[in-house]
């Protein structure tokens, strides 16, 4: 029974947790709240977008996948680059935009 208990433990721990996909950017060229809610808007209009978090002062652009669904990072490459902004950086991470704009404001 313990060794049953013990596997069913071990293969529930093996399971990927339902985490949020998003993507974060690294974004220079933004300087203004215009800025930010261009971009906002922009990627905001994307069908597989959830939520969208700009932070000027850490040049932070992070993109929340909808459940189901999944980002196309060179898609929202290429919405901030047609805005007229440079993207020094692009990764997925297993974060919500909230987890992640409450690391970068932690950061502060």
């Amino acid at each position: 029974m313990n060794r049953l208990l013990i596997s069913l433990a071990l293969a529930l721990a093996t399971l990927p947790l339902f985490a949020a996909t998003s993507i974060q950017a690294t974004v220079n060229g933004m300087v203004c709240a215009f800025c930010a809610q261009g971009i906002e808007k922009r990627i905001s209009s994307m069908p597989a977008t959830k939520a969208v978090y700009v932070d000027l002062k850490r040049k932070t652009v992070a993109v929340e996948a909808k459940e189901g669904q999944t980002l196309d990072g060179n898609a929202i490459k290429a919405e901030i680059i047609d805005a007229g902004y440079d993207v020094v950086e692009l990764e997925t991470v297993q974060k919500t935009v909230e987890e992640i704009k409450a690391e970068v404001k932690a950061r502060k």
